[in-house]
């Protein structure tokens, strides 16, 4: 039996590009993952101050690591993104980005900004909980 993620939707609420809750069914694991951050294999950022590369490369390094825990970005249940800037333009760009990669798994997500971030020219992160059936 597969167990399925469920996408909470309200008729009540703005209508909005993400679910505004998602229902885990019981015998699910939950995964919590590390901040995705634009690193590439050496452990660098790029010397890049385009918000989208970044949100892109964290999305690489996401699903890299949901790899590694047998999932994908469709066993996500929660997201949140964390755009370093003081422009909401940035935050837009950052969220398309990464919805875009999402597709029809809109899941619940926060986007915020701050100040900084953990590494050096880094712009972007992508905090994510997931969970896959524990039967598998």
């Amino acid at each position: 039996m597969t167990r399925k993620i469920s996408l909470i939707r309200s008729k009540n609420l703005a209508l909005v590009d993400y679910a505004y809750a998602s229902h885990i069914p019981a015998g699910m694991d939950l995964l919590f993952l590390a901040g995705a951050c634009p690193l590439t294999k050496e452990g660098d950022v790029p010397e890049s101050s385009d918000v989208e590369v970044q949100a892109k490369l964290c999305l690489e390094n996401l699903k890299e690591a949901l790899k590694e825990c047998s999932a994908s970005l469709e066993d996500v249940v929660y997201t949140r993104v964390l755009v370093a800037t003081h422009k909401q333009s940035d935050l837009v760009t950052a969220w398309e980005a990464i919805r875009k990669e999402f597709g029809d798994h809109d899941v619940p997500s926060t986007l915020s900004g701050v100040t900084v971030l953990g590494y050096r020219n880094q712009l972007v992160e992508i905090e994510a909980v997931a969970a896959i059936d524990s039967t598998k």
